[in-house]
C-alpha cells in the first residue's frame, strides 16, 4: 500500500521532532509512526466540528492493520486501543496493555502510515479499593510500555467512591496524556446518565485540578452483541454535553456496534462527542461473520453465527472455533473469548486469507470514518494542534473552576447522597 503523501510534508516532519510523548520516544527512539497524547487526536475532532474518530479495539493483529490502514486511506487522525477485560491482567485477548503500542508503531513504519495515532487503555475499571492499590502498580506499567491515553473506569462504584478513586489516581497519569472518565456503567436503557450525576463528577474533578478529555455516559448503549434496537439516547446525550460546556469535556461514545449509521451520525452532528468506540463488529469482521448495517453479528435461526463463505477466517478454522465454543458452553456473546486460544491460528492461516480479515475490517473503518463520524482529512488538523502547541503536550481544554474547598472528601460524601440517580441492575457488564 501506498504511504500517505503527508509523509513528505515539513509539517509532519515537524510534528514528528516534537509530538510524540517521552514514553513513545524511549520506546522506539527511530521509527517514524506518530504516536501522539489522545489530547491530540481529541483537538483534531474539535477542530474539524461535528466529528468524531473511531476507538478501534484491537482485539487481534488485523483489526489494528485494518484500522490503521482504513485511516491512512482517509488522512483520518484516529484512536487504538484496548480495554482492561480485553488485554488486562486476566484479558481474553493476546493484544493487551503492554504489545498494543508495539504492535501499532511496527504496522505504521511497516506501511508508511504517517496519520497520528493514540493509543488508549480503556475501561481501566476500578470496582474496589483492591483495584486502586493494584492499578498504583499497573497505570505506571503501561505507560512505560507505550499507552499514551487511559480511561479510568470506576463508574461500577456509588457516585462518591467514583469521584474519590478517579482523584486518588489522577496522579499517576501523565499530564500530557489523554484522560477519560465515565458516570454510569455501561447497561443499554437500564441506569441511564442524569445531568447531575455527570455535573457531580466533572465539576469534583475540576476542583482537584483534573480535566478529563473526555467523559462517557451510559447514555443508552450495550458493549458486546446489541439485544434490542433502543440504541444510544442521543437527546439525553447532547442534554448532558450541553451542560458539562464550561468544562470543556468531550463526549467518548462507548458500545457503538448495534446502532444505526443515521443515530451514529446524530450523534456527531447533535453532541460535542469526538470517540466512538468500536469493538464487538471489528472482531466479527476479521472472523468472517455476517454483520448487518449496524455492525451487529447476524445470527440464523438457531442462534448461531451466519458465517461468509470466502470473507474473514477459512472455513475450517471457523468450524474448529465454533466446536470449541459448544465444548465450552460459550454463548454468542462470550464468542470473543475465543480471541486468546485462536490467536496463533488466526496468524497461521494462508496469506490471501490474512489479507482478507484485514481488507474487511479496513473497508468497513473507512466506510466509518468518511461517511458516517465525518472524520475524513482530521489527520492534519491533528498536526497543526502539535505545531500550534510545538509539544507533544497541549495542556488541558479548561481550567479551575470551582473551589476545592467546596470538594473535600466529606463534603464529596455529602454532595453524592442527595444525587437523585438510578443505577440500574447489577451484574457483569464489562466489556
Amino acid at each position: 500500500m501506498s504511504s500517505n503523501t503527508q509523509s513528505a510534508s515539513p509539517d509532519f516532519e515537524k510534528a514528528l521532532a516534537v509530538g510524540r510523548p517521552p514514553n513513545i520516544v524511549r520506546l522506539f527512539p527511530h521509527s517514524r509512526a506518530l504516536i501522539v497524547s489522545g489530547k491530540v487526536i481529541d483537538r483534531a475532532l474539535m477542530a474539524k466540528g461535528k466529528a468524531m474518530t473511531i476507538a478501534a479495539n484491537g482485539r487481534n493483529h488485523f483489526v489494528i492493520r485494518g484500522a490503521l490502514r482504513a485511516a491512512a486511506k482517509a488522512n483520518a487522525a484516529i484512536i487504538l486501543e484496548i480495554a482492561k477485560s480485553e488485554g488486562g491482567g486476566s484479558a481474553y485477548c493476546a493484544v493487551n496493555f503492554w504489545n498494543l503500542a508495539r504492535q501499532v508503531d511496527a504496522i505504521c513504519n511497516e506501511l508508511g502510515i504517517t496519520v497520528p495515532v493514540a493509543v488508549h487503555a480503556d475501561h481501566y475499571g476500578i470496582k474496589g479499593e483492591k483495584d486502586v492499590e493494584a492499578a498504583k502498580v499497573e497505570i505506571p506499567s503501561m505507560f512505560d510500555a507505550g499507552i499514551t491515553s487511559i480511561a479510568i473506569d470506576a463508574s461500577h462504584l456509588p457516585d462518591d467512591q467514583n469521584l474519590l478513586a478517579s482523584i486518588n489516581l489522577s496522579p499517576l497519569v501523565p499530564p500530557w496524556a489523554g484522560y477519560e472518565t465515565e458516570v454510569g456503567e455501561i447497561k443499554g436503557k437500564e441506569g441511564l446518565s442524569t445531568v447531575d450525576e455527570a455535573l457531580f463528577l466533572v465539576r469534583g474533578l475540576n476542583a482537584h485540578g483534573i480535566f478529563p478529555d473526555w467523559i462517557a455516559l451510559n447514555n443508552g448503549t450495550t458493549h458486546g452483541i446489541e439485544a434490542s434496537d433502543s440504541g444510544i439516547q442521543v437527546p439525553l446525550t447532547a442534554q448532558i454535553h450541553e451542560a458539562l460546556v464550561p468544562y470543556k469535556v468531550s463526549g467518548a461514545q462507548h458500545g457503538t456496534s448495534g446502532n444505526s449509521s443515521e443515530r451514529l451520525r446524530r450523534i456527531a452532528r447533535e453532541t460535542r462527542t469526538t470517540k466512538a468506540n468500536v469493538a464487538t463488529a471489528l472482531q466479527m469482521i476479521t472472523w468472517g461473520v455476517k454483520v448487518n448495517e449496524f455492525g451487529n453479528a447476524m445470527l440464523d435461526e438457531n442462534g448461531d453465527f451466519v458465517k461468509v463463505s470466502g470473507e474473514g477466517v477459512s472455513d475450517g478454522l471457523w468450524e474448529e472455533m465454533v466446536a470449541y465454543a459448544r465444548a465450552q458452553g460459550l454463548k454468542a456473546g462470550d464468542y470473543k473469548k475465543l480471541n486468546l486460544p485462536f490467536e496463533n491460528r488466526l496468524h497461521g492461516q494462508p496469506a490471501e486469507v490474512r489479507e482478507r480479515m484485514v481488507e474487511g475490517v479496513e473497508a468497513f473503518v473507512y466506510d466509518l470514518l468518511v461517511n458516517v463520524f465525518n472524520a475524513r482529512d482530521t489527520a492534519p488538523l491533528a498536526v497543526e494542534a502539535i505545531l500550534k502547541a510545538g509539544s507533544y503536550d497541549l495542556g488541558p481544554k479548561a481550567g479551575r473552576i470551582e473551589d476545592p474547598a467546596e470538594w473535600t472528601e466529606e463534603k464529596i460524601r455529602e454532595k453524592a447522597a442527595s444525587l437523585d440517580v438510578d443505577k440500574g441492575p447489577g451484574g457483569d457488564f464489562d466489556d
